[in-house]
């Protein structure tokens, strides 16, 4: 809908009644296939050729030229910026053709308003696998055998998770799909929700049965009403089709699923701050032990996963852990999605192997930097990762190898900024989005953001002195160090490395007040 996707679906729909095409020619508005930079995009099946920035003026001559000439109309096809060649398969264009596409697959297939196109591409065959095959030791040993790990933030082992809340007593357990997507920029949540939905109501049925689990709870945005409206939709069409609700598939399993809307506070992608507001009190967060596992929603045992994570769950069960685990690393197993924005040619969503390296990323399936200009610096992890420079783009993606150059996983979102990009302007801006985000409730985070953010106004205006640095560095530290939850531990990060890395534009800002990105 952002690209006027739904104007062309409307002039095709025309063009296919003028044609009397209707009982010949099907029309599907699929979820977002990842190339946001060239949307609309139509793509003409069985072949597969792509046109892309479709207008709904072009509707009636792909209708008359591709679908009953079977002509290739040259002018709507991606054209490569280094070769200049036309590419006229979607698979063969260079942003896919690098990618290792498993959980956006769904997207580029299904209807996602129809559990129909779903069930075709293999949906459910995992759940009734484990409903009539599996017992829960068996589910949560392949899942082992994946090395699943959460998609959401640290990359805690998923079968761990599974396994300690399974063991925790308690009659009536709880699941969790934390979809709070609050990163500026990142939407790969969003995108898996509008676009294929069953693919997470699935996993959570999967995860139910191996935990013991009676209830989920799916914690959506309110800034994501497709999501939302898709996934209302996937419910209501598994309820009819005895895949929720009461004696699932005639196996005396029962599991239900509700959305929970979320506010917009980016503190309640914290677990703790998460169920606190499902439960309708104040997203804050709490001390840990107890863990959710142990003591969640309501004080009862529940696992909190995110998206990725779930959907992840019926391709693991239905292709094996063992194959899973071919992709990706040894520390990571498995597929990432990134949205890939800022200064970058190919913005959108990727997804690729876990270990993939940076450049890789940035350079092969991003197209480079726009207007000749140079490539600075990566942030990883949103708003709570770290800035990472041209020195390390040939790091492997992997939770380890992030974290030991101050950076994080995170959710996924990936900023790339060229030469003309402030450092110390982009440590502002961030730490300015985490410090108004603080729920308050420990000192480090309240007090001790407001006061990295005075300091780096001060810089930024010409005001800073030395010592302010010095102040800036051991402040960030603290506040690290001593927070109470995520959002305060992870705050100080775009600061940290922008001082790491990018130190002598610190000290422009300072000496020479002057900004050397922008001389």
């Amino acid at each position: 809908s952002a690209s006027e996707a739904r104007p062309v679906r409307e002039a095709l729909q025309d063009a296919i009644a003028k044609n009397r095409l209707k009982k010949k020619v099907g029309l599907k508005l699929t979820g977002c296939h990842g190339f946001c930079e060239h949307g609309p995009l139509v793509v003409v099946s069985p072949e597969g050729i792509c046109y892309e920035r479709v207008k709904p003026e072009d509707a009636a001559e792909i209708i008359e030229k591709t679908v009953l000439e079977h002509e290739v109309i040259e002018r709507l096809l991606y054209e490569d910026p280094n070769t200049s060649e036309k590419v006229q398969l979607e698979k063969d264009i260079p942003f896919y053709s690098r990618q290792t596409r498993v959980l956006l697959a769904g997207n580029m297939l299904v209807d996602s308003t129809t559990i129909g196109d779903y069930i075709a591409i293999g949906g459910y065959e995992a759940l009734t696998k484990v409903l009539t095959g599996m017992s829960p030791e068996d589910v949560i040993s392949e899942v082992a055998k994946s090395g699943l790990r959460g998609r959401g933030g640290a990359g805690f082992s998923t079968a761990t998770k599974w396994e300690a809340c399974r063991q925790t007593p308690g009659s009536y357990k709880y699941l969790i799909c934390n979809a709070d997507e609050g990163d500026p920029g990142a939407y790969m949540d969003r995108s898996v929700l509008e676009g294929n939905p069953h693919s997470v109501l699935e996993g959570l049925l999967i995860g139910a049965y191996a935990i013991g689990a009676q209830r989920a709870y799916v914690y959506v945005r309110a800034e994501y009403p497709l999501a939302i409206e898709h996934l209302g939709i996937a419910i209501e069409q598994a309820r009819e089709r005895g895949l929720l609700g009461v004696d699932i598939l005639g196996t005396g399993f029962d599991f239900d699923v509700s959305i929970s809307r979320g506010a917009g506070a980016f503190v309640c992608g914290e677990e703790t701050a998460l169920m606190a507001s499902i439960e309708g009190r104040r997203g804050m967060p709490r001390l840990r032990p107890p863990h959710p596992t142990e003591s969640g929603l309501w004080g009862r045992p529940t696992t909190i996963n995110n998206v990725e994570t779930w959907a992840s769950v019926p391709i693991i069960v239905r292709k094996g852990g063992d194959e899973y685990a071919r992709i990706g690393t040894k520390r990571g197993k498995g597929t990432k999605i990134f949205s890939l924005v800022g200064k970058i040619n190919n913005t959108g969503l990727v997804e690729v192997p876990m270990g993939i390296t940076l450049r890789e990323i940035i350079e092969d399936i991003g197209g480079g930097i726009p207007d000749g200009k140079r490539f600075k610096a990566v942030q990883t992890g949103g708003p709570s990762g770290g800035c990472i420079p041209e020195e390390h783009l040939d790091l492997p993606v992997d939770y380890e190898s992030l974290s030991e150059v101050g950076s994080i996983m995170g959710s996924g979102g990936m900023i790339v900024m060229d030469e003309t990009t402030c450092m110390v302007d982009v440590a502002h801006y961030f730490l300015s989005f985490t410090q108004e985000e603080s729920c308050g409730k420990c000192t480090p985070c309240r007090v001790g953001t407001r006061q990295m953010v005075n300091i780096l106004e001060r810089i930024k205006r010409g005001d800073g002195t030395p010592e302010d640095l010095k102040q800036l560095e051991e402040l960030a530290h603290t506040v690290k160090l001593t927070s109470l939850c995520g959002l305060g531990q992870t705050a100080p990060n775009p600061v940290l490395t922008t001082l790491r890395y990018f130190h002598d534009e610190y000290e422009a800002h300072v000496n020479e007040g002057r900004c050397p990105a922008l001389a």
